[in-house]
């Protein structure tokens, strides 16, 4: 399925004629990318509200001349293979050289992406231009992913399924080897499966280290009874997936099963709360809630999930302090997790997509509690 990037600028154009804005200027290097195709290291872009007939937002043909991709001299191949749709400027000072050549009165930034000192020097060098800061123009259209994106996250997450059974069946997971070997052999079988990156450096708590939440793997040595926590992805044409499972080693005790079983629940009432429309806050309330009522709530020390796609943290947030709502086409992590330090804890996460018809789940590595 090949991607339409004229659509999606053309998405970003009704933003900008909502918000009377001529044009605006994009230099996160991600939204380049999802609104044109390139993947260079330098890069800046203007859209402009008006294609190339002079009609706003929809129905235009032909070429979108007003809107321009500018690049440096590494990249006039590059460019001209993967942005064959639109005029490309090349000169290594990518932004400043297309505020240059802007000729409309009004022209909004990423406020988010930009420093203070480049605002500066653009107010310098054209001051006859009105800055507009703007933020999460494209991030908002981002939200919502295309059947392409998708399919891209299946494979991400399927890579990331593969692996991580690979590694089991292997005994890869067992007493006596060290969180840093283990973390490194589930990359290597990322790769072998078909990822072109890892989302992220794999955690992998085994023990006491399993109640940190974001622990970086050490020299420490698994051992019978540890729960070993695993979270970690794969990336797939720049697409991200987020897994987590916590296993038991060899021997299990009551207070394990009792705490895993708890989280099991929580996640499951995350899940079924993944409709389109419900508040990002009342979603996170759901799967919260089942661990407030069990006495634990305060061991539930982070938000209970998040967007995912080109970012392996993008929007939208679902938290406590979450806003809006979930969008169908939406792909999300649901993860949550209780930590009791110093003795160990669980976290299960999965990656899914919101639908009219119920959750997507794309990670599909079995929950149940296993000991291996």
């Amino acid at each position: 399925m090949s991607v339409d990037h004229r659509s999606r600028r053309d998405a970003l154009r009704a933003l900008l004629v909502a918000r009377e804005l001529d044009a605006i200027l994009v230099t996160d290097l991600l939204n380049i990318r999802y609104l044109t195709g390139f993947t260079g290291s330098n890069a800046a872009l203007v859209v402009s509200a008006q294609d190339a007939s002079g009609d706003s937002a929809h129905g235009a043909s032909g070429d979108e001349d007003a809107t321009v991709i500018c690049t440096d001299g590494r990249y006039v191949t590059q460019v001209a293979e993967q942005v064959p749709d639109l005029r490309a400027e090349i000169n290594r000072s990518s932004a400043a050289h297309l505020i240059g050549t802007f000729s409309g009165d009004v022209l909004a930034f990423e406020a988010h992406v930009a420093t203070f000192a480049e605002h500066r020097s653009w107010t310098e060098s054209a001051p006859s231009v009105r800055f507009e800061p703007v933020s999460g123009l494209v991030e908002k259209l981002r939200m919502v992913k295309d059947e392409h994106e998708i399919g891209l996250l299946r494979a991400a997450c399927a890579a990331a399924d593969d692996a991580l059974a690979q590694l089991i069946t292997r005994g890869g997971l067992r007493p006596g080897r060290t969180e840093r070997e283990v973390g490194r052999e589930l990359e290597n079988l990322m790769f072998e499966n078909g990822a072109d990156g890892i989302s992220f450096e794999t955690i992998v708590a085994a023990g006491a280290n399993s109640a940190i939440p974001h622990h970086r793997p050490t020299s420490a040595v698994l051992a019978s009874g540890d729960f070993v926590k695993l979270d970690f992805g794969a990336q797939v044409g720049g697409y991200h997936s987020d897994m987590t499972r916590t296993y038991v080693l060899e021997t299990v005790s009551d207070w394990q099963r009792d705490v895993y079983e708890l989280v099991a629940k929580s996640q499951a009432a995350g899940r079924a709360a993944l409709v389109p429309g419900a508040e990002c806050a009342a979603v996170d309330a759901a799967a919260r809630s089942v661990i407030d009522d069990a006495g634990y709530g305060e061991l539930f020390l982070h938000g209970l999930g998040h967007g995912v796609g080109l970012e392996i943290h993008e929007a939208p947030g679902i938290g406590k302090l979450g806003t809006g709502t979930l969008l169908s086409g939406a792909a999300v992590t649901v993860e949550p997790g209780v930590y009791f330090s110093g003795r160990g804890g669980v976290r299960i996460e999965d990656t899914l997509v919101v639908r009219e018809q119920g959750p997507e789940l794309l990670t599909l590595t079995a929950k149940d509690l296993t000991v291996i």
